[in-house]
């Protein structure tokens, strides 16, 4: 309906009053006419104030029946309009809008209806916004263990395949270059620089392999899952490794996750740039306030004011991730004595920061 037609009915009311009015105002003045046998001619003669007196009772009734239409009309009108705007409204989607009450009548059940409608549509859209939040985060899921299942799928292959044909190259260009005499420097120079490059070809392959594994928990506890993780690295490199875990204290699954990933990427590194024999892996804690970890080697070392760009990535990594849980990683290393990792992280207990709050 156009807003020219909403216009329009204040004046279709009063147009419609007036017929009624005359028709009803002729009747009644005919009846009296002739219920009381009156002279019709009389009446037409009549004057009043120089006006037919005929003409003056039509024009009374006609302008009091125009006037009542109008008003009435007019009220109707605006009680639309409201209606109008609202429907308006909801069509651009603004379904939170609200009538106000109209009335008790037909107009007034409208609007309590369009309310009732919009309120529907509204707890509707809610749930088609949920639904798809949800199913973002399903998918995000999935994605995720997709990834997981194909880095863990990865770290199997290399480990069975590449990284033991690598040691097996590191072994045979051993044997070869020990049980050779009749050659000279140059080509045992080169089955050296072959035997050196299959064995940092090992090294790169451990640390990539430790990347690839799942950078959470899976269920387990931080203590155990550091320990399995150093058992089977200890298993399968020439490294000696060496922990030691005491009292430590409980704390959130997300520190836990990040001091796990922390592990692992200073093994990656030692693997990778640190040429070390032995590792160390400290993990305690000062009462239920503080969690350190320590992780120490005998690797050849870094220049602090000149930190090598091959290992700046991990370290930095390892600072990031501390930050995230509102710790502080400490690093220290000098060239030719090995490297010491130190993460603070203090742990804050939420019951005790409740009861301090007024």
């Amino acid at each position: 309906m156009s807003k020219q037609k909403l216009l329009s009915i204040q004046w279709r009311f009063s147009g419609y009053m007036v017929w009624i009015a005359s028709f009803v105002a002729l009747a009644e003045l005919t009846v009296v006419l002739l219920y009381f046998r009156l002279d019709f001619r009389a009446l037409l003669v009549s004057i009043w104030w120089n006006i037919p007196l005929i003409v003056a009772i039509l024009a009374g009734v006609v302008l009091v029946a125009a006037f009542s239409g109008y008003v009435f009309g007019n009220m109707i009108k605006k009680r639309l309009e409201r209606l109008v705007d609202a429907i308006l409204t909801f069509e651009r989607g603004n379904f939170a809008h609200r009538l106000e009450p109209l009335g008790e009548d037909e107009i007034g059940w409208m609007a309590d209806h369009l309310n009732e409608m919009a309120a529907r549509v509204q707890k509707q859209v809610a749930s088609l916004q949920k639904l798809s939040t949800e199913k973002a985060e399903w998918r995000e899921q999935l994605k995720q263990a997709a990834v997981s299942e194909e880095r863990q799928r990865l770290a199997r292959e290399l480990h069975d395949a590449v990284s033991q044909q690598l040691f097996a190259i590191s072994m045979m260009t051993s044997a070869l270059r020990e049980n050779l005499t009749a050659v000279d420097e140059s080509t045992k120079q080169q089955i050296a620089t072959v035997e050196k490059m299959a064995g940092d070809a090992q090294s790169e392959m451990r640390a990539l392999l430790l990347h690839l594994r799942p950078a959470t928990l899976e269920g387990k506890g931080l203590e155990e899952g550091i320990e399995d993780l150093l058992q089977e690295l200890q298993a399968k490199q020439p490294l000696d490794i060496r922990w030691e875990m005491a009292d430590v204290p409980e704390m959130p699954k997300g520190i836990e996750d990040q001091l796990f990933r922390i592990v692992q990427e200073a093994m990656s590194n030692v693997f990778r740039h640190s040429k070390a024999s032995s590792v160390t892996v400290r993990l305690g804690g000062t009462g239920n306030k503080e969690i350190t970890l320590r992780i120490v080697d005998n690797g050849r070392g870094f220049d602090m004011e000149a930190r090598p760009k091959s290992s700046s990535y991990g370290l930095q990594s390892i600072q990031e991730r501390a930050a995230e849980i509102g710790g502080v990683a400490e690093i220290i290393s000098f060239p030719g004595k090995g490297t010491q990792i130190v993460v603070k992280v203090p742990i804050v207990d939420e019951n005790e920061q409740k009861e301090r709050k007024p």
